[in-house]
């Protein structure tokens, strides 16, 4: 029989082994990541078999190590699938339910979800973490994930959610005063334009749609951002124009420090998804998250 010690450690390392960091690990499990390492040390001393090479600047799995990883990550997938089983009996869903999502839409997806979530079931916990990266979830040990529906591959269950984000084009009134607003995606190429760049370093293209017709603009301009705050704050000092998410610009464009163009020609997204892998077991607490997405 497995003692609880023992356990501990094969938590420990499955963690380990799937972020590739003791700090990612020690968050996960809520513990200091001295306490991860001891617990790897004490897995390896046991059964005499290193499952790590370990630098100062990476972690990665032995031989030994991914062949232990690939046996044991179906077995605590079953364990969590058991203890999540007893949500049955209980009012509300308890556990953490880990959660990957772009930043530049994070606070406007999940800012109202948290507060609904948390409240209405207190056992729960949701570890978040808000990046443009590309992430893959399963490598990373994410739950599940939120994206765009172009940008999911063939094998995950994609749930549609609420979304009421749509993107805007903006300036300063200071901006305007020496150019012509623009009336057409196409005007934008006469425009000194902030441009924006996912941490891959893809450009993002602005992209509009009106009656059926779809114009994709590259535009151009000398400021290039990863942040969509940057740009904001760009626009407002009237560096050139903005294409970032309506809900970031608001509050400049209610003061009148941001003026909207081309409004006609920004549909809302529809193709917001909440993803996970299909073979993964959909837990009591990802179900109330989908559902409070979906609210």
């Amino acid at each position: 029989m497995i003692e609880n010690s023992e356990l501990s450690e094969l938590a420990a390392f499955a963690a380990v082994a799937t972020h590739r960091s003791f700090r990612k690990a020690a968050l996960e499990r809520g513990i200091s990541a001295s306490a991860v390492s001891h617990a790897i040390s004490n897995l390896e001393s046991r059964v005499g078999v290193r499952l790590f090479h370990r630098t100062t600047r990476s972690v990665s799995l032995t031989d030994a190590g991914q062949m232990l990883f690939a046996r044991l990550g179906p077995a605590l997938v079953d364990m969590r699938d058991a203890v999540d089983s007893l949500n049955s009996w209980r009012d509300t869903p308890f556990g953490t339910v880990r959660l990957n999502v772009p930043n530049t839409i994070a606070p406007f997806v999940l800012g109202p979800m948290i507060e609904t979530v948390l409240k209405a079931n207190p056992g729960l916990k949701l570890e978040i973490v808000a990046t443009d990266r590309r992430v893959d979830i399963v490598d990373e040990g994410f739950d599940a994930g939120i994206r765009f529906g172009e940008r999911l591959s063939q094998d995950v269950i994609a749930v549609r959610i609420r979304s009421d984000l749509r993107f805007a084009v903006v300036g300063s009134p200071a901006y305007f005063e020496s150019r012509d607003i623009p009336r057409t995606p196409h005007d934008l190429h006469a425009h000194v334009c902030i441009r924006y760049a996912f941490p891959s370093g893809t450009i993002l293209h602005w992209e509009f749609a009106r009656d059926g017709e779809s114009v994709h603009v590259e535009v151009d301009g000398p400021l290039m951002l990863d942040s969509q705050e940057l740009m904001v704050d760009a626009a407002v000092r009237g560096v050139g124009l903005a294409y970032v998410w309506e809900q970031r610009a608001a509050p400049a464009v209610k003061e009148g420090r941001l003026l909207r163009c081309l409004e006609e020609w920004c549909p809302l997204e529809e193709g917001l998804f909440l993803y996970f892998p299909s073979r993964k077991h959909q837990s009591a607490g990802l179900r109330a998250v989908i559902d409070a997405l979906k609210a």
